[in-house]
């Protein structure tokens, strides 16, 4: 399951920076995630790193974009190779 960012997000800039797929992006009012980078971090680290240094605390799982362990491990295995991680 991809992560999302709700509306309580005050753009302070933390969350982009940490994510290791480049899935956080400025978006008009709030950044977004985009859900065919977001791996929940797996692959990378043990728990969601903008999770972990959100201070608004924004940032939930996704339901709209369910995914298993298995499913963001395969992402992660994509994402790497196209970027030649």
């Amino acid at each position: 399951m991809a992560l999302i960012i709700t509306d309580e997000c005050i753009n302070c800039d933390v969350c982009e920076p940490e994510c290791p797929n480049g899935a956080i992006s400025p978006g008009e009012e709030i950044y977004v995630i985009d859900p065919d980078l977001c791996t929940e971090c797996v692959g990378h680290f043990d728990e969601p790193q903008c999770q972990q240094v959100c201070p608004v605390d924004c940032i939930p799982l996704d339901p709209a974009n369910k995914e298993s362990q298995e499913e963001l491990m395969d992402k992660y295995h994509i994402i790497t190779a196209a970027l030649g991680n």
